[in-house]
Order: C-alpha cells, then structure tokens, then sequence
C-alpha cells in the first residue's frame, strides 16, 4: 500500500478528519516559507525587529516597511491544488474542519471556511478607533503616505490583523482549534513543522484523545514517529494521490 493509500484509508474509516496547515501548503503559489535558508521569510531579519508588536507601536515606519513587502508578495498569489485538494474532501463530507496557520487567505479563497489562528493578512484594524479596512484599502492607503504607514481616517497607524509576535492568539480561535483536534479520529497536518506553539500542541490532543496523526509536509517534525503515516512528497501531487484513493 502507498503512502496516499494509506492516508486514504485512514480518512475513511477514522471519524471526524481535521486538516491543520502550515507555511508549506502555499509555497506552491509562490508565497515563501519561514524558515528556508536564503529564501524564507525569516532568512535574512530578525522578525523581532520588524514583526513584534512593540516595534508597530515604536516605529509603525519600520513594521510597515516589512509588512509592505509581505503585502507586495501575496499580490496576485492564488490558491493551489492542495487547498483545492481540502476544499474537496470537505465537499465529500471527509473533513469537518480546517485549521490554518496562514494569514494569506488562499483557503478562504479556495473555498473553505478556516480557522486562521494567526490571523489573517486580509483586513486591517485601528486599536484606537476600532474601525477596520479591507486590505486593498489598506495598501492603498500605504501608498499614499511619505513614510509608507498607512493611517485609520481618526490618524492612528492601521495594524493588520495578523498576530505579531508578543501577541497572543485569539483565544477564541484557539478554542476552536483546540475543541476540533480533540475530537478528531485523524488530524491531518500539512505543509507545518509543528513547532510553533499553542498551534504544535494541536496533534497531541488529537493522540491523546485516541485519534490517529497523517503528515504531508517536506521537513522533519516533532511528531515523526507517533504518526500513522508521512508523506514528504509535493503537497500538491501528494493530496491529489489521496484523493484517486479515495475514488
């Protein structure tokens, strides 16, 4: 049996599935990873220096100065067929959530209904006024202004709704997540490393709850040798092999 086979048929007879992904499932539309020698995100800055949320209220000049070209990346980026490949199995009734790691939006955009534990990149708010703005408003506003912070219409310097580090996740996603990978029969994890907690503690709810673990993502991960199957495959050829399993 090959290794989508296998996760094909842990999808079938495991109960209520629940997909998890990370960084990795949108590197096929182009979006860099974190951590990648050279071309990750965090390969050539301190993301304290430029992501952490004490440098949006120090030097709102500096964060947006990183964050516009976080914004100038995602442009045009599309979803893949590995968020295609979930938006299926949802269709079949083969998985009852989602999960993301993500703040691009392209699962939102593929079809699901994720929950985005970090956020996501889609709209910004202001903390001082509460008003919030889509994210072409906000880069449109980010090119209006000499020093690239684009500003609320009170004057306070627009966030995006992502969490930055120093923050902490919403806890009512969170809850969710926690609730969902509790209850799953298989926690599928995709394109993550695991190592990013509370999100990596995820597949220890599930297994400790007696549910299985499937991966599907290129890097070693903590869980390695307590999961059922590992496929360190493509993501995209890899999900599209599950779903010719499954027929």
């Amino acid at each position: 049996m090959t290794g989508p086979e296998r996760v094909a048929e842990l999808i079938r007879s495991s109960g209520p599935v629940v997909v998890l992904t990370g960084a990795g499932i949108s590197v096929p539309s182009g979006i860099p990873d974190f951590r990648t020698p050279q071309t990750g995100i965090w390969a050539n800055v301190d993301p304290m220096e430029v992501a952490h949320i004490d440098v949006w209220r120090r030097d709102p000049a500096r964060f947006w100065s990183f964050y516009g070209q976080r914004f100038a990346i995602l442009d045009g980026k599309e979803p893949n067929g590995a968020h295609r490949a979930i938006v299926e199995l949802e269709r079949r009734g083969l998985v009852t959530g989602v999960v993301t790691q993500n703040i691009d939006g392209l699962h939102a955009r593929a079809g699901s209904d994720p929950i985005e534990v970090h956020g996501s990149i889609r709209t910004a708010s202001c903390l001082k006024c509460g008003r919030s703005y889509s994210l072409e408003e906000t880069r449109r506003r980010l090119g209006e202004e000499a020093d690239g912070v684009p500003l609320c219409d009170c004057g306070a310097p627009l966030k995006p709704d992502v969490v930055l580090f120093g923050e902490y996740l919403p806890e009512d996603a969170i809850n969710r997540a926690t609730a969902l990978a509790a209850n799953a029969g298989l926690m599928l994890a995709i394109g993550s490393s695991l190592e990013v907690h509370p999100v990596a503690a995820l597949p220890r709810d599930t297994l400790i709850n007696g549910g299985k673990l499937a991966l599907v993502t290129m890097g070693p991960t903590p869980y390695d040798e307590l999961a059922a199957v590992k496929l360190s495959g493509d993501v995209v050829e890899e999900l599209e092999a599950v779903l010719v399993a499954l027929g």
